[in-house]
């Protein structure tokens, strides 16, 4: 997995629209905090553009997006909400700079469009947290902002929390993968669609009627998406919807009985999500999950691309210096050899 590097301040972040319509009022506030934490803030040219419930035609958040992709002065990208609307770009979208050089990609929702394809084409990490749309206009730090920045600016990442009843216990270690539940189920037999075996696999969903959620959870039984995992940990499930005719499971108990053949660890109960606090998650990278009667546990490995860069540097610099060294001694003797003795 490659790994864009950490921001500092005076970095260049983008915010682009990627899906459902945005106002500039909406998000002011998150503008505002970033540059609290001295990060250069530049916005899509078209931004604000409106098509019915789009933030313009597919052609304008291509370009926009695009622009972003090619800049190599712009260090991560942040999309302004989800919505609807990221499926329709991203075949359209060229990722040969963005190989090349790295940015963090945050979002979650339908930004989970571009964390799976990104993850299962380029192995690239990328950043499944909150969004400009989610930053309270009073400019307070919520836990989700906290989580945020601590991500972008390289602090090292675990959490800490009270294991649901619906969980199982164990440990194990794997590369985290997922995202939103209904985006996953759409990517299927996609080039965007993931890969599973292997890996620790989150999923988070909102205001879906429950019997959904059972035939999403089957779908990807049924794909063998659920098989070889290394684990499954369960963000929120909020606002979830039921019929006259009640389903007679919430979502977790859908999701429990859906998995119990198997024996990984299962978390339910991650703070993650459409939820008040939605704790940042690197998609793409190695965590350990660990999950016991009273406790449950999710680190995130660590360490910093910037410094490898830096020693690979010295290395080659020192390289240079021997080469230069040596090529004056052997200057040195062919002057003495051929010139002096003669």
């Amino acid at each position: 997995m490659k790994q864009p590097e950490y921001l500092k301040k005076g970095d260049k972040i983008a915010i682009v629209a990627t899906a459902r319509k945005i106002s500039y009022e909406e998000i002011e506030a998150a503008i505002k905090k970033y540059k609290e934490w001295g990060l250069n803030v530049v916005l899509g040219d078209n931004i604000f553009k409106q098509e019915n419930q789009f933030a313009g035609i597919d052609e304008v958040r291509v370009m926009d997006f695009q622009q972003m992709l090619d800049d190599v002065t712009v260090k991560a990208i942040i999309c302004a909400r989800g919505g609807y609307g990221t499926v329709r770009i991203i075949d359209k979208l060229d990722f040969s700079n963005f190989i090349k050089n790295p940015k963090w990609i945050v979002g979650y929702s339908d930004v989970t469009v571009l964390h799976s394809h990104i993850f299962n084409n380029f192995k690239i990490e990328t950043l499944h947290a909150c969004m400009p749309i989610d930053f309270p206009v009073d400019g307070s730090d919520t836990e989700s902002i906290i989580s945020l920045k601590k991500a972008l600016f390289g602090e090292k990442i675990s959490y800490s929390f009270r294991t649901e009843k619906l969980s199982r216990k164990g440990s194990t270690q794997g590369v985290l993968i997922g995202g939103n539940l209904s985006v996953l189920y759409s990517l299927l037999c996609s080039n965007s669609d993931i890969d599973c075996t292997g890996k620790i696999l989150f999923i988070e969903d909102l205001d879906e009627y429950l019997y959904h959620i059972d035939r999403m959870m089957k779908a990807l039984k049924r794909a063998g998406k659920l098989d070889n995992l290394a684990g499954l940990i369960v963000g929120g499930m909020s606002k979830m919807r039921d019929n006259d005719i009640p389903f007679g499971k919430t979502a977790y108990e859908i999701i429990k009985e859906t998995v119990s053949e198997y024996n990984y660890p299962v978390c339910f109960g991650f703070s993650a999500g459409h939820i008040p606090i939605n704790n940042a998650l690197f998609l793409g990278r190695e965590i350990s999950l660990s999950v016991d009667d009273n406790e449950s546990n999710v680190v995130f490995s660590y360490h910093k691309p910037d410094e490898s860069k830096k020693q690979a540097k010295r290395i080659f610099n020192n390289f240079l210096f021997l080469l230069l060294g040596f090529s004056i001694l052997y200057l040195i003797y062919y002057i003495i050899l051929h010139l002096v003795l003669k």
